[in-house]
């Protein structure tokens, strides 16, 4: 598979030039080809983002609002996705003294590559007066606009650095998430849940007591408790768990849990399975969970855990659980040699565990 990197490819860049080039007639597009591509290869994926947008400033007028008109010229010719981080990557590095004609950029540009991380560099600057323009956004008509106004105040948003003011004080983006907490949006509403989820591993309490505070029969706000509490309720938290009237006297037993094989290659895959039987008198609304304990560089193991299914086990009652788990590097996991461990999980509780090997 082609590393993510290669979006910043020779082909990228011609077709950025000439889109560059077409928006201002005074951009010499060989030039920037040559300088932008010049140590492509010894670059990271954000590596190269930031290349691009340092590069382009070299290429651009020197005064910001004329090189924010020539952005916006080329904006609709570009193509969108990651790529795209280019235009509010260089709002951040280069917009701070232009705070308003900088919002105004990042706000239209986010549609195209989203201004999450660009947005970040300012709330680190000045955060109240930030903030009080990501409130505003919270209310847009666009749902892109509506998601920056949560994403990029996320207090621990993967890829970027964190926000300790609002990890310290969580109330700070109280007001955007009561905005939001009925969003139409699923692409919205999934930033909530992350928000509030960032908000959990800081703030338990803080973060519990808000939720309780919402309707929870609106379908849209139920959708955003429930999947922000999925950290907890996999480290079975109490207070969580009574949320979903999950129950918290589990009485379950687990026999033939069984692997397919005790030894494995990257590429293959474990299947697993086992029964579940219920121990007690009366119904159990129960999370059923497991966890791989990866193996890591340093030969310690880390805990990933995965949900499985969500149900009522009846007085006695005893099912089947199965499920498969493909060992395959991501970009968000890299996997190592050495003992691993599969670990069944009940309501946040391990309920028996096998090792076994794995070879990449």
């Amino acid at each position: 598979m082609e590393p993510l990197k290669e979006m910043f490819n020779s082909e990228f860049y011609q077709h950025f030039a000439g889109v560059f080039a077409h928006a201002d007639k005074n951009f010499n597009a060989k030039a920037f080809v040559g300088d932008v591509t010049a140590n492509l290869d010894e670059l990271t994926l954000n590596g190269r983002l930031r290349n691009t947008s340092v590069t382009l400033h070299q290429h651009l007028p020197g005064d910001f609002k004329k090189a924010i008109a020539v952005l916006y010229g080329a904006a609709p010719s570009l193509r969108q996705g990651y790529t795209a981080l280019v235009l509010p990557d260089f709002v951040a590095l280069y917009g701070k003294d232009h705070f308003d004609l900088s919002m105004e950029a990042l706000k239209d540009f986010t549609s195209l590559g989203s201004s999450e991380f660009a947005i970040r560099e300012f709330l680190k600057t000045d955060l109240n007066k930030t903030l009080k323009v990501m409130q505003t956004w919270a209310e847009d008509k666009d749902h892109h606009v509506r998601r920056l106004a949560s994403e990029g105040s996320r207090p621990r948003l993967p890829w970027s650095f964190k926000l300790d003011q609002i990890i310290k004080k969580p109330s700070l983006t109280k007001d955007i998430l009561e905005k939001l907490k009925t969003d139409e949006t699923p692409y919205v509403r999934k930033s909530v849940a992350n928000h509030l989820n960032d908000i959990s591993k800081d703030n338990t309490a803080y973060m519990l007591e808000l939720m309780k505070g919402w309707d929870n029969s609106n379908p849209h706000t139920s959708w955003i408790i429930k999947h922000a509490s999925r950290t907890l309720i996999k480290k079975g938290d109490q207070d969580s768990l009574s949320l979903f009237n999950f129950e918290k006297d589990v009485k379950v037993g687990i026999d033939n849990f069984k692997l397919n094989m005790f030894h494995f290659k990257l590429g293959e895959e474990m299947q697993f399975s086992f029964e579940l039987k219920s121990l007690k008198d009366s119904s159990q609304k129960l999370v059923i969970d497991y966890a791989i304990h990866y193996a890591k560089a340093s030969g310690e193991q880390s805990k990933k855990v995965f949900k499985l299914k969500e149900i009522t086990l009846l007085p006695g009652q005893l099912i089947l659980v199965s499920k498969r788990q493909l060992f395959k590097d991501l970009t968000t996991r890299k996997h190592y040699t050495g003992k691993h461990l599969v670990e069944i999980m009940v309501n946040g509780k391990g309920y028996g565990n096998i090792e076994f090997d794995l070879s990449c």
